[in-house]
């Protein structure tokens, strides 16, 4: 009879749990931050917010009680009336013809600019560029008076412009908006191109792809994001712009959006709640681009804030 002399084996120990995951204490400085993010977003939105509060009440419940009253009575027949009353149409489809070229026309010539001077070598390119942006640092209403006497002396056939000039019509509007943005894209363009590899433009060059090639097909579509929140930026500063259309714009026909709001006021009396619903319905197209847009928007303000 054998006996067995061998050691005995230890007991298996159990294996160490592993780290719960997910979980993530909190600290004092991230509760610190987060609250502060929450009352800036509250700041920024509490004119919206009161706005559309107080065009969904009638004018006599928030003239005796208050703007910040509870509300009795809700309703949207505010902002039917201010629909007709205003003759919104006619201002939005003004506010188009304005708004989509200057856009679309900015955009181009900023990236075609942004191109030659990211992307190819040319002597003075950042004279050029610097030249670009000190275009932004010049105050619009210095030159309003200049520009009023050369647009009556530039003429336009009359299919052109009913008044055979460049003022009173569409297109004093759009070349200057062109004109006063056109800059902050080439700047922000530029920026951007010269993040873009370069080995991808010389293997094009290799396979014998021209300039346009190089520009058109290539780097265009790399700069979509960049383009994008470009063109949310100036959608929203073309459609809310009131002054060039108010010096430049005489026939009342031709006026943009923003100055439906004024045909809300009354001579004597104004109801600043059917006011309030005429804002909100002015501000409603710049939300929907954003929205659109909101995807590319914010991956074209955070491409490129980390690197690796």
């Amino acid at each position: 009879m054998t006996v067995d002399t061998a050691p005995a084996r230890p007991a298996a120990q159990p294996a160490p749990s592993a780290p719960a995951v997910g979980r993530r204490r909190i600290r004092p400085g991230r509760l610190g931050v987060h609250a502060f993010l929450m009352a800036v977003s509250l700041a920024f939105l509490a004119p919206l917010l009161l706005a559309v509060y107080a065009s969904l009440r009638p004018y006599e419940e928030t003239s005796e009680n208050g703007y910040f009253s509870l509300p009795k009575h809700l309703s949207f027949d505010y902002y039917r009336q201010a629909f007709t009353d205003s003759g919104m149409t006619k201002y939005f489809v003004n506010t188009l013809i304005i708004a989509v070229p200057g856009v679309l026309v900015t955009l181009f010539l900023a990236s075609f600019v942004a191109f030659a001077l990211a992307r190819l070598k040319m002597r003075g390119g950042i004279v050029l560029l610097m030249l670009f942006t000190a275009g932004n640092l010049l105050p619009q209403q210095v030159i309003v008076t200049p520009l009023y006497v050369v647009f009556n002396r530039i003429p336009l056939p009359y299919w052109m412009s009913d008044s055979m000039t460049m003022y009173d019509s569409y297109w004093a509007v759009v070349v200057v908006q062109i004109g006063f943005q056109i800059g902050f894209c080439v700047f922000v363009l530029a920026n951007f191109m010269r993040t873009l590899p370069q080995e991808i433009l010389e293997a094009a060059v290799v396979d014998g792809a021209g300039v346009w090639t190089q520009y058109w097909r290539i780097t265009l579509p790399l700069c979509r994001p960049a383009l994008a929140a470009l063109g949310t930026l100036q959608f929203t500063w073309m459609y809310n712009d009131f002054l060039w259309a108010l010096v430049f714009v005489s026939d009342g026909d031709k006026l943009p959006i923003t100055s439906a709001l004024n045909n809300l006021r009354g001579q004597f009396f104004t109801d600043y709640n059917l006011l309030a619903a005429g804002s909100v319905i002015v501000a409603l197209p710049t939300l929907v681009v954003f929205l659109l847009l909101q995807r590319h928007f914010i991956a074209g303000l955070t491409l490129g804030s980390s690197k690796g």
